[in-house]
């Protein structure tokens, strides 16, 4: 595949995977009214809760449109690992095998996430398999953030190398922070994935904009 197919395709893979979700997650929340759904204290994951009525650690929960939250989850993990597989071209040797991996587990992860749910109603393993695939799915993505910013064959701005690296740092240690409180759950945990939707719409715009400008500048060189 030529690079003037695959790049500008994974840079616009990386925006509208970002786009997808916070879409997706606006509508889901929108339709949660009883009791409002709450960007602060709810998880993410209750959006994607099938169990309307059910209660989990304190938190009613009933999301009406939980089917689209799952399917967002998934289509999340496949298109972000799809986009990023493809920049990985801008790289090589291990530097290229360490993203690679980093994205299809962040793939599987949140597959994972879409398809068992983060409610103590369901089986045990459900619960654990949903969590397992939320930590990994986190872990990843934040991760190439950072190993994004530490690489010069991006071509990017040195603004845009601190951005990532700051971005992906944020994520994760917003994730730390989590169960410090009832009432910022919600806060912090968007904090850890924000930070890649962020990191996506950044990259992607960069690389599709350097692109279109003056192609050549951004070159298959090895990290």
């Amino acid at each position: 595949m030529s690079r003037r197919i695959w790049l500008p395709l994974g840079a616009v893979v990386l925006v509208v995977n970002a786009v997808q979700w916070v879409t997706a997650e606006a509508i889901t929340a929108a339709a949660w009214t009883h009791p409002p759904y709450s960007y602060a204290t709810n998880y993410i994951s209750d959006l994607g809760v099938p169990d309307c009525g059910a209660q989990f650690q304190g938190r009613d929960l009933c999301s009406p449109m939980h089917p689209l939250m799952n399917t967002s989850f998934a289509l999340e993990g496949i298109l972000f690992a799809t986009a990023v597989v493809l920049l990985a071209r801008l790289t090589a040797g291990r530097t290229r095998r360490v993203i690679t991996a980093l994205a299809l587990a962040h793939g599987v992860g949140m597959v994972m996430v879409g398809l068992f749910h983060g409610s103590a109603e369901g089986p045990d393993y459900s619960l654990a398999l949903h969590m397992t695939g939320a930590g990994i799915g986190i872990l990843c993505a934040n991760t190439i953030a950072i190993v994004a910013g530490s690489l010069r064959s991006l071509r990017l701005p040195r603004a845009y190398r601190v951005f990532s690296i700051a971005v992906g740092g944020l994520g994760l240690l917003s994730e730390v922070f989590v169960g410090a409180s009832e009432n910022t759950a919600g806060v912090f945990e968007r904090g850890g994935v924000y930070s890649w939707l962020l990191w996506s719409v950044v990259t992607g715009t960069l690389l599709l904009a350097r692109h279109l400008r003056r192609p050549a500048m951004v070159e298959n060189v090895p990290a």
